[in-house]
């Protein structure tokens, strides 16, 4: 009898161990490509590789906040699947995207960060004679309309802006071999989402008139929408490597890669921050 109470005990201090045990907060950290993500997997500790129906994520320590990195692959079929994957795999209480964008706002060139407080597809559309565009996804799980702006968590954009004066960015590389000496300007605003490289001053004209564009990339709405239909905090950061323009092809090479460091830098000051 008295070895069937020891027996019992262990199992119930067991069992309220389990019930009580709460893993460790981890954060979600996506990028589209390696550019974007390099210097993020550099600075990890403790990495840890976990393949996921073939996608690749790494585990690791951040200062002492555990995150989970990936490269979401380009587009917004990709960078949803990815995200999709990160949230039913590694549940993170928040996800942060940092990657480049082609400029729409005038005042900003490449190297500047847009801080997205609002991202939307701006090629999810209906096209009719009478010229009315539907805008608005529709959320699968409860069938109702989404905004056609998809909100970054509140929290996250206020530490954002505030990280952001603490931060110290890449300069702009100058034909000459020097750096620009203009300060990397960083902005709230607004980012859309396309499949779509957009190598277009008109196409940019019009995506700053028609949605108040600052940036326009290939996953963020992707990835906000998956994180606000199942509920989960989100921020897009970009860093402009182009602007858009018919010249966009030929500042890409030249400047995304201080464009993704500078992105990444401010991403990973926010999740130290946190």
């Amino acid at each position: 009898m008295k070895k069937l109470i020891i027996v019992l005990s262990f199992f119930i201090a067991q069992t309220v161990t389990a019930q009580s045990y709460k893993p460790r907060p981890v954060t979600g950290l996506l990028g589209a490509f390696g550019a974007e993500v390099t210097l993020v997997r550099q600075s990890l500790k403790k990495p840890k590789t976990v393949l996921v129906d073939g996608v690749k994520f790494t585990t690791g320590l951040l200062g002492k906040q555990r995150v989970v990195v990936a490269e979401t692959g380009i587009g917004k079929v990709n960078a949803a699947m990815t995200t999709a994957l990160l949230l039913e795999h590694f549940r993170p209480e928040r996800v942060l995207f940092t990657g480049i964008a082609g400029g729409t706002n005038p005042d900003l060139q490449p190297g500047d960060i847009v801080i997205g407080q609002r991202t939307a597809h701006h090629d999810y559309t209906s096209i009719t004679d009478k010229n009315q565009a539907t805008r608005q996804t529709r959320n699968a799980l409860t069938y109702e309309f989404n905004p056609v702006y998809f909100p970054a968590d509140s929290s996250l954009l206020l530490l954002a802006q505030q990280t952001a004066k603490t931060v110290t960015l890449e300069g702009i590389p100058l034909a000459s071999g020097g750096v620009s000496d203009r300060p990397v300007r960083v902005i709230t605003g607004t980012i859309v989402t396309g499949d779509a490289f957009i190598a277009s001053s008109e196409k940019g004209k019009s995506l700053r008139a028609d949605f108040g564009a600052d940036a326009t990339e290939m996953e963020g709405a992707a990835v906000a929408q998956v994180c606000y239909q199942i509920k989960v905090p989100h921020l897009i950061i970009r860093s402009l490597s182009d602007r858009a323009d018919a010249e966009a092809h030929i500042a890409y090479d030249k400047f995304y890669p201080v464009a993704a460091r500078n992105s990444a830098k401010l991403v990973l000051a926010i999740v130290q921050a946190l």
